[in-house]
């Protein structure tokens, strides 16, 4: 008897978020994920920092604009941390709606955030945390980094090799293989909404982007769930108090979308000032299919060429350590001095 390649139904998220909102913004993920366990989805995609938004004025203006007006203490206070009971309301409605989440969200860690990605289970319990390795430009006065230890892919039965970045990291190019290289079936490409600097940042759109998460499911021979926020006109008031930013941030930027492991487009996808969530029925055993023309990391590859060094250690702030010294009794120190 053959392989047998899991088939589900996956769901990608497509909408504004509950913006500096940390109890809304819970709300608005649950309502999210009844909606899409009523509609038979089994794995549930969700933007980059969708808890509780994306720190949009960090490209709108100053430092000193930013703290003034408030928005650098709130983002820190409605950020998430993993031991609230923010936290436990996400992980017992995942777990109630019997499916696998994959949040976004600023964590929250002591003094520290980070841009993050949960990934829960079924059963409730955290599959992995990640956070994303290298902050993009001005993100870098916002949030920490990660290590080696979050380009990791995790088999999950039932839903196949399960792996998640954010935003620019798809256009990171050893980052990309680190995660090919573990034969990643199933990949979540999260973003943050494509509505900064348009149309004069072609880098920052929609359409250079969309093409990043539909070259990383060619490039992998894997399915790419690329959900995506968008802005709403509450946050364009928020956010833009001079005239001249609305042309810096707009409403909309929603294009979220899914990709089959040879690159076609799975999902009808919405405008892009629309809430929803983009629906589709994948099965794993495309990718072998996919994989036979080209395997980037299998027999596609020439390691005798090019290889890849990857450090999946952890790197830890402080390296608790003692001296020989240390364990000895004090008489035996003395005699050790003398």
């Amino acid at each position: 008897m053959g392989i047998e390649h899991p088939k589900y139904r996956v769901a990608v998220v497509q909408a504004a978020p509950a913006f500096l909102d940390l109890d809304a913004s819970i709300g608005k993920c649950i309502a999210l994920i009844e909606e899409a366990a009523a509609k038979g989805a089994k794995l549930i995609a969700f933007p980059e920092a969708f808890i509780p938004g994306y720190p949009w004025y960090i490209w709108l203006d100053s430092p000193a604009w930013a703290i003034g007006r408030g928005f650098v203490q709130r983002y820190f206070d409605n950020s998430l941390a993993y031991d609230s009971p923010e936290a436990e309301r996400l992980r017992l409605a995942v777990k109630k709606a019997g499916m696998t989440a994959v949040l976004g969200l600023s964590e929250r860690d002591g003094g520290s955030l980070y841009l993050a990605q949960w990934l829960i289970g079924p059963d409730g319990e955290t599959i992995a945390k990640r956070r994303k390795l290298r902050p993009t430009h001005a993100e870098r006065t916002v949030y920490g980094e990660g290590d080696g230890s979050d380009l990791a892919v995790h088999d999950r039965a039932g839903i196949g090799r399960l792996g998640a970045l954010c935003c620019w990291e798809h256009l990171q190019p050893l980052s990309k293989y680190a995660m090919y290289a573990q034969n990643e079936q199933v990949h979540v490409a999260a973003w943050p909404s494509f509505s900064l600097y348009d149309p004069f940042a072609p880098a920052l759109g929609w359409e250079v982007n969309n093409a990043a998460s539909r070259v990383y499911a060619v490039e992998g021979s894997c399915f790419v769930l690329a959900p995506c926020a968008t802005v709403s006109q509450a946050m364009v008031d928020e956010l833009c108090d001079r005239d001249d930013k609305h042309a810096l941030l707009h409403v909309g930027g929603g294009h979220a979308a899914i990709y089959g492991p040879d690159g076609s487009a799975i999902a009808e996808k919405l405008p892009p000032e629309q809430e929803g969530l983009l629906l589709a029925d994948i099965d794993l055993g495309a990718i072998g299919v996919a994989k036979n023309a080209a395997d980037p990391a299998g027999h596609y590859s020439r390691p005798d060429v090019t290889r890849l060094l990857l450090n999946k250690k952890p790197s830890k702030r402080v390296e608790h350590f003692a001296l020989p010294l240390d364990n000895l009794p004090g008489e035996e120190i003395q005699a050790a001095a003398s």
